[in-house]
């Protein structure tokens, strides 16, 4: 993700790409056309979050400090969990929504 003319500018850190690759190398087994889109869609996804990421809803929990995280989600499964800090989003999660991510909720930095 890059600078775009309202000044945000996205980074995906490593570990989320990682946590990507698990999802797609998981569902490739399964449907490798699945897996692509899946990619695809994440790309497109995270590429608006340079243009008002403000726009998705707040993630909430219990452990979860209030107003920090933001989440998006795309193909239908699947959950960026994000924050926006000055002119700067920072994707800190790639999750599947169908499995237990309660971990999520209790050990995002």
């Amino acid at each position: 993700m890059g600078d775009i003319d309202n000044g945000y500018t996205g980074i995906i850190q490593t570990p989320d790409t990682e946590m990507l690759i698990e999802h797609v190398r998981f569902l490739a087994q399964v449907s490798e056309t699945a897996a692509i889109r899946l990619v695809d869609e994440f790309y497109v996804k995270s590429k608006t979050l340079e243009q008002m990421p403000e726009r998705c809803s707040w993630l909430s929990g219990y452990s979860i400090p209030e107003k920090k995280y933001r989440k998006l989600i795309f193909e239908g499964n699947y959950m960026l969990v994000f924050q926006v800090v000055d002119d700067m989003v920072y994707v800190d999660a790639v999750v599947d929504c169908r499995s237990e991510f309660q971990w999520l909720l209790q050990n995002v930095p």
